[in-house]
């Protein structure tokens, strides 16, 4: 292949890609826009989103760049049912390191704005709300990072190229989502923050 069909392939198969990013992006902000309420009525919560939504987008990509790589070098097949060890091992990895990072991120948000002398909600709130956004969106970023890359492989594309626009976006809209529900449920759960 020339380079001019190498560079025709990638981007044939990234604009899709990019392209649903970018309207993810802007039903992520939307759903953000909408929590203003939720923002001020939990001190710190402002300062907890970019943690929260940074660590899907890592943690998650590196699912998918970890399936991607095992599928090409034949170490895993595209496949859910009948997948061996290494696929389930995978994501239960991920998904406990996305539920873990979540509550740091919580507990460091607390340390760090106490230490500031600013306004924080308890830790047991912004814990409970890490803890249910990070269980929800992570139960969902597998299901989508295994179907992106399995799907795409099975089609002829390269799983590299799907995983970064897609998961991050992926992450961003759920997380968002996902940490508005977090908010209701743990003020439901726990009462007014």
């Amino acid at each position: 292949m020339t380079a001019r069909e190498v560079a025709t392939e990638a981007y044939r198969e990234a604009l899709p890609a990019l392209g649903a990013s970018l309207v993810g992006g802007l039903l992520a902000g939307l759903v953000l826009g909408g929590m203003r309420g939720e923002l001020r009525a939990v001190e710190g919560l402002l300062v907890l989103v970019p943690a929260l939504l940074a660590t899907r987008g890592n943690v998650y990509g590196s699912l998918g760049t970890r399936l991607a790589t095992g599928l090409h070098q034949g170490l895993i097949e595209p496949r859910v049912r009948g997948s061996d060890r290494r696929l389930l091992a995978a994501a239960a990895a991920a998904l406990a390191n996305g539920i873990l990072t979540s509550l740091f991120a919580a507990a460091a948000v607390v340390v760090v704005l106490t230490t500031l002398g600013a306004p924080v909600a308890g830790l047991g709130h912004l814990l409970g709300i890490a803890l249910v956004a990070g269980v929800l969106s992570g139960i969902t970023l597998t299901a989508v990072v295994v179907t992106v890359v399995f799907a795409g492989y099975r089609r002829g594309h390269n799983p590299d190229t799907l995983v970064g626009p897609l998961v991050t976006t992926t992450g961003d809209v759920f997380g968002v989502l996902f940490l508005l529900i977090a908010v209701r449920v743990v003020a439901r759960l726990l009462g007014g923050i």
